[in-house]
């Protein structure tokens, strides 16, 4: 059950109070709140006269509740949450709430719980907020003296923002794309309610809503031309004059149609609503605060009876009375016992509860738990974090003093240093905590030296793990003292990578010291975990909600869904428009043959719109339901094979489009590679090791370490002994077979082995599996990961890390070999690219005073940068170049040894830079370059590969030679695009790269388009920074010279980037484009392609829901593509052809017959015969066609040429078209000439044979295209020619049945199905002998 929201009480006795009754009314505004009585100062330039000022205003400028009349007052908070009542039992009390923002009616029941005070009730909170949804409303008329006062009060300081910050306004959810606006601010108040309504913390994918199915799917329908006409031509059968048979021939097929589709739309938006559910319920932990006061944990007995009375009273206006005197009396009562027990020890308890909530029911203010591997479900700041029951943590581990911000000494390292413990500040002392969160209390007062991981690539698709650290501010707080916490964020941004807000500390209940003042800390980006990143440590983590749902980083970076419809819809919407054009010019032709002349019987226009009744079935509205149904079949084929087995079709309207491919856009983290690192390749300097090479590396590693150094022969002394890089390498026992030469490569490959093992930043943490103890890495990168895991794989491990050591062990021993101070640390940055630390060795376990010990500068980075910080040498070019070809990762691994005086020298110049106010970081790089990047000592090159994805270069291989040109849109570093472009063979051997990063001018960007023209074969690496220049500046030029390109590669793409990129190609080239991805940072790009394929990764579905087709690999996209989507569009084509010949041939034969009937609109063919021939009599064999193919799987693969031809739309294009027309005209013309001819002009002999050659003409023209028989297709052809000819006894009503029965009937049906079908067949044959098809020479037919 889930409590209350609480509301912190804050108690002032003030001796001097007012209780006077008859003055109440005439408070000045300043006595009811000095605060607002003084002009707003800047915080941080406050005097301490002023503060003193203020600190005494705050004493004795408020008046207590006691001393308002009782009739007069409005509680301004939750009367059960505030005073331990209530909140232990249930939900809120709603009415109070509605009293607290005036009785506002229109407030939506749904979010009550949204709204509320800023975090604070009691003395020092306003009567009546006036702001309910972050900015100033008009109010109702005042009903009592007090509303009237509270309608013109002002809030309070602590409500209005930081000195200086505007009021806080409501988030602009309808201008999501607005950039950030640093001074419109929003006020979180920690575990309580918020003074702003904030939108429901939903995700949703969903195209419609309960309102606007309807509307939408119906204008989606009747934009297509051919929906439009027979809704026209049914809506013109209710007029007398132009009814011809019944009204439900008309209506029906059209309601038909109509219901299948809108029941498509239907079940797949419903689909898509129940994984948003899925997603929307996954339950997270909250914690819920309460506090009591020791007197009031019982409720007196004259409020319960209150109560009782008020419960028993009949009449709403009666209940609400006896209520409001019940909470009058109980207020005074309540803050009487809190005045009187002031100075208790014992005089507050507060109570921590955790419960768990639905994600789309938590709100702004909340405060969560989270764990390792837990999604984080809205964006949060993240307000604490501690090691788990289940870790190993230091117990004499204390905290540090509170609000205490690190020196910069600190600043530079992994985390801040372990201060002193934490003193009390002033007014806590009689503070209580009661727990029932599960948490303990060594935990919850951990120190700031645990940190928190997050994976982001499901947001920016970035690899790297991300550190994140609470505010030193909320780090070192209690977490009962958590309501007393205030963050001020920034209106919501789609911007990932900025964060711009502070935190505050109000004072405590009875903070009167001169010393207890608001104290207030800045945040950046480095404390927030935005919506749909993963913890990635093992650290417990408690986070602030701040953004929820549509207002998160990720929902204003993804786009919304739309309806997709395929190129084939379209294509068939214009050859209706042509048959609409050919029925109306045949109708008028008709009409003028005969003559425009009017009489009363007949009127010419009348008899035109007859025409075009009766030649509606040149546009077949089957034709939907034909194509519709199909759709539904190549889905099941999709979802049913074996070959790709998890691919879910969740847009079942487009599977042709499938077929269309011309761009494929593809994510890179997660979609081309697992996201698994691996060190491949090691290069000492003369001589390199890989696979099974690495033994000998191991072997070199266990002779180094395995010597314990002689320390005058002395065993103990020998045992406590370490290593250091001075000591001196040893080889095996047998020293005589050691060369030189082995020696020497032997204590390369210890100092190599030695700096990869040292100098990183990874943390190893140990958790309880199954009841055994698992060591795990924690970084920032998965590269570093990949290297400490190598380093323990040759036989040295990572036994302990933090902020100022770190310890190093033996594999084989079991013992410490290795044990280091950390002086500093200079973390990897994208324009540095490279990270370094200093560390001092100690040389004994049993200790090392300070300042003993060698100091060694440890540095590794990317070969562009490294190249000119060690020292000279004739191999680290042409290995780095030799690494990269193999697509590999490389880094540059460098040491340097300071002397102690040297490194005071550094320290004393990097203390004195770090103190300027501007250059700082400029200060900062010129003094590490100048005392630590000189003469670097290159000890080696590592060679780290990600992991591709299973089967990634055939299938990328594949798919060029299939026509599709592939661009790699990923928010990773360039170096790492670039090395996966290579190694997924993305880019060709040998193939030129051009690469543009951080352009920023015009002249610059064209200057490298010109450079480019004149490389047509070229594959363009572009990054984010110029990418955006490009679209902005120079978009036309810059697309239409990248769509020619082979490969493109976009690398520090923001979401919206992506998405930009997918709509610019596809409205400048009007091809098919695809998009993929598995990430949430992908979502804007999917839902813009023309087919959205999301793989399921392994951090969520988020992609995967919002896509078109999931999948499970990438390589599953090769038979996507090349088998279902070539033969979806081959079978829909080849579908819609048949239907409209169909549809043609008919009014061929209504045309015919019109002309003998001298121009009259007389039906041929009435009510049965007309539906049944588009229905029983031909829609199975012409349906079974959805099972044709041309070749099978493996021919597919093996030949993608021919899914290249798709791209022409030759299948389906007004060449095919044409043909089909003319078959139509000729086969049309022969049935009823001849007809007529054999039998009459007209009755129900002409009739008879007419339909019968008309029902055996179609299935035999069915059998005849069938390229695979199919047991399904014999079983319709043969079961409808069975059927029709059980149906002839029931058709005496159009039919001479005994005439059918003759051998007269029989061989003019005969001889007439074969002037009509002998003709086309045999020009079909002559054809396919002089110009086979693609098909038929791969099979070698």
């Amino acid at each position: 059950m889930t409590s209350s929201p609480p509301t912190t009480r804050h108690f002032d006795a003030d001796p001097a109070a007012d209780d006077s009754d008859e003055e109440d009314l005439d408070l000045d505004l300043n006595e009811l709140d000095p605060m607002t009585s003084r002009t707003s100062r800047p915080h941080q330039s406050s005097h301490t006269t002023s503060e003193q000022r203020r600190a005494e205003q705050e004493r004795h400028g408020r008046i207590a509740l006691r001393s308002l009349r009782a009739g007069r007052i409005r509680r301004p908070a939750f009367r059960g949450s505030a005073y331990g009542g209530q909140s232990q039992k249930g939900a809120p009390d709603d009415e109070d709430l509605q009293d607290l923002l005036g009785d506002d009616r229109d407030v939506d029941s749904n979010n009550r719980d949204s709204l509320g005070s800023a975090g604070s009730a009691g003395d020092e909170a306003p009567l009546l907020s006036s702001e309910g949804y972050g900015r100033r409303r008009k109010q109702t008329t005042p009903r009592t003296p007090m509303s009237r006062i509270g309608s013109h009060m002002r809030l309070p300081g602590f409500m209005s923002g930081p000195p200086g910050s505007s009021s806080p306004s409501r988030p602009e959810v309808q201008e999501p794309e607005q950039e950030h606006d640093p001074t419109s601010t929003r006020i979180v108040s920690v575990g309580q309610l918020q003074a702003s309504r904030f939108p429901a913390n939903l995700i949703s994918n969903a195209k419609y809503t309960s309102w606007n199915f309807l509307p939408l799917t119906l204008y989606n329908e009747f934009s297509f031309f051919f929906n439009l006409y027979f809704l026209l031509v049914a809506l013109s059968q209710i007029i007398p004059d132009l009814r011809i048979g019944y009204l439900s021939t008309y209506i029906a097929p059209l309601a038909f149609v109509l219901a299948i589709t809108l029941g498509k739309e239907a079940m797949d938006d419903i689909a898509r609503r129940r994984r948003d559910a899925e997603a929307n319920s996954e339950g997270y932990t909250v914690l819920s605060f309460s506090e009591q006061s020791p007197q009031k944990r019982h409720k007196p007995a004259r409020t319960r009876a209150f109560s009782r009375f008020g419960d028993g009273l009949r009449g709403k206006r009666i209940k609400e009375e006896a209520r409001r005197e019940n909470s009058r009396l109980s207020d005074i009562q309540e803050e009487e016992e809190a005045l009187q027990s002031e100075g208790r020890p014992d005089r507050a308890t507060v109570i921590v509860r955790e419960q768990t909530k639905r994600s789309r029911d938590l709100k702004v203010g909340d405060v969560l738990k989270i764990g390792k591997n837990q999604r984080v479900p809205a964006d949060v700041v993240i307000l604490k974090s501690y090691l788990g029951e289940n870790l190993t943590a230091p117990a004499d581990v204390e905290a540090a003093p509170s609000g205490k911000l690190p020196s910069h000494e600190d600043a530079h390292l992994l985390v801040t240093p372990i201060s002193d413990e934490t003193p009390q500040a002033p007014g806590e002392a009689n503070d209580t905590v009661t727990r029932e969160t599960g948490i303990e209390s060594d935990e919850l007062n951990a120190d700031e030296g645990v940190e928190t991981f997050i994976r982001t690539d499901q947001l920016d698709g970035e690899t790297d793990w991300k550190l994140r650290l609470a505010s030193p501010l909320s780090q070192t707080l209690g977490v009962e003292k958590f309501r007393r916490l205030r963050v001020l964020a920034g209106k919501p941004d789609k911007r990932v990578n900025e964060f711009i807000g502070t935190i505050e500390l109000l004072p405590g209940p009875g903070s009167d010291e001169p010393g207890s003042e608001r104290q207030t800390a800045p945040l950046t980006i480095d404390n927030t975990a935005w919506a749909n990143t993963v913890i990635a440590s093992s650290s417990i983590t408690l986070a602030l909600v701040v953004y929820t749902g549509a207002q998160t980083r990720q929902a204003l970076s993804t786009s919304p869904s739309r309806s997709k419809t395929g190129l084939l819809e379209y294509e068939i919407n214009s050859l209706t428009k042509i048959l609409c054009v050919l029925t109306l010019a045949l109708s008028i032709i008709l009409v003028g043959l005969e003559g425009f002349e009017s009489t009363e019987e007949r009127k010419w226009y009348v008899v035109i719109m007859r025409f075009l009744v009766l030649f509606s079935t040149i546009i077949p509205i089957s034709l939907r339901v034909n194509l519709d149904m199909g759709k539904t079949v190549y889905a099941w084929f999709i979802e049913r094979d074996a070959g790709i087995p998890g691919t879910v079709v969740r847009t079942s309207t487009i599977p042709e489009e499938l077929g269309r491919i011309e761009y494929l856009l593809s994510d890179k983290t997660g979609t081309l590679t697992q996201n698994e690192m691996e060190l491949k390749k090691i290069h000492v300097g003369t001589v390199s090791y890989a696979n099974e090479a690495m033994d000998e590396v191991s072997s070199y590693v266990h002779q180094a370490f395995s010597v314990t150094p002689s320390d005058n022969g002395n065993a103990d002394a020998a045992a406590a002994a370490l290593f250091t890089p001075s000591s001196t390498y040893s080889g095996p026992s047998s020293v005589a077979t050691v060369t030189r030469t082995r020696r020497e490569i032997g204590s390369r490959v210890r100092d190599v082995v030695l700096a990869l093992a040292l100098c990183h930043n990874v943390t190893p943490t140990t958790e309880e599996q199954g009841g055994e103890k698992v060591t795990t890495y924690q970084a920032s990168s998965p590269d570093e990961v990949a290297i400490v895991r190598w380093a323990e794989s040759v036989g040295v491990r990572l036994l302990h890390r933090d902020r100022k050591s770190m310890t190093l062990q033996s594999t084989e021993s079991g013992r410490v070999i290795v044990r280091v101070r950390i002086l500093e640390i200079f973390p990897f940055t994208s324009e540095g690219k490279r990270m370094g630390l200093i560390v001092q060795f100690q040389e004994r376990t049993d200790g090392v005073a300070p300042g003993d010990g060698e100091i060694w500068f440890y540095q590794k980075g990317a070969d562009t940068v490294m190249t000119s910080i060690v020292a000279a040498n004739d191999w680290l070019d042409e290995e780095t170049a030799n690494m990269a070809r193999e697509g590999l990762r490389t880094l540059v691994v460098g040491r340097k040894k300071l002397s102690p005086q040297q490194y005071r020298e550094f320290a004393s110049g990097y203390r004195q830079a770090s103190l300027a106010l501007q250059g700082r970081e400029a200060g900062l790089a010129r003094v590490i370059k100048e005392y630590l990047e000189r003469d670097v000592e290159l000890l080696g090159v590592t060679g780290v590969e990600d992991k591709l994805q299973r089967d990634v270069k055939p299938s990328l291989e594949l798919l060029r030679n299939a026509g599709v040109k592939i661009w790699m849109l990923t928010g990773d570093k360039v170096e790492t695009a670039r090395c996966v472009a290579i190694s997924a063979k993305l880019v060709a051997r040998g193939q030129y790269v051009h690469t543009i990063t951080k352009l920023k001018r015009k002249d610059m960007a064209q200057d490298s388009l010109d450079f480019l023209r004149g490389k047509p074969d070229a594959c363009l690496l572009i990054d984010g920074e110029s990418l955006g220049l490009f679209l902005g500046q120079l978009r036309e030029s810059f697309i239409s010279l990248a769509v020619r390109l082979p490969a493109v590669i976009a690398c520090r793409c923001s979401p919206t980037q992506k998405a930009d990129v997918a709509r610019l190609i596809r409205e400048h080239t009007k091809k098919r484009i695809c998009c993929i991805g598995d990430g949430g940072n992908d979502v804007s790009m999917i839902q813009a392609a023309d087919v959205g394929v999301g793989i399921v990764g392994k951090e969520g579905r988020q992609a995967s829901l919002a896509a078109d087709f999931s999948i499970v690999q990438f390589c599953h996209l090769t038979k996507l593509l090349v088998w279902h989507g070539r033969n979806s569009y081959k079978r829909s084509a080849k579908l819609a052809q048949f239907v409209i010949h169909r549809g043609l041939i008919i009014s061929v034969c209504q045309t015919m017959f019109s002309i003998a009937s001298h121009f009259e609109p007389v039906a041929l063919y009435r009510d049965w015969l007309l539906v049944g021939y588009a229905t029983v009599y031909t829609m199975a064999p012409v349906f079974s066609l959805v099972l044709d193919r041309d070749v099978d799987e493996a021919l597919a693969n093996l030949y993608p040429e021919l899914y290249k031809e798709l791209r022409a739309g030759r299948s389906l294009s007004q060449r095919s078209f044409c043909v089909w027309l003319l078959v139509s005209v000729y086969q049309g013309g022969i049935i009823q000439g001849m007809s007529q001819l054999l039998v009459a002009v007209s009755g129900p002999r002409m009739v008879a044979v007419s339909f019968t050659v008309l029902v055996v003409n179609e299935l035999a023209m069915v059998a005849a295209e069938i390229t695979t028989w199919h047991p399904v297709m014999l079983f319709s052809l043969l079961g409808t020619a069975a059927l029709y000819g059980a149906s002839i006894p029931f058709l005496g009503r159009y039919f001479d049945l005994a005439y059918v029965v003759t051998l007269a009937f029989a061989w003019r049906v005969l001889a007439i199905s074969a002037v009509s079908l002998i003709p086309p067949y045999a020009a079909k044959l002559v054809r396919r002998t002089l110009k086979p098809p693609s098909y038929r020479k791969v099979q070698g037919l």
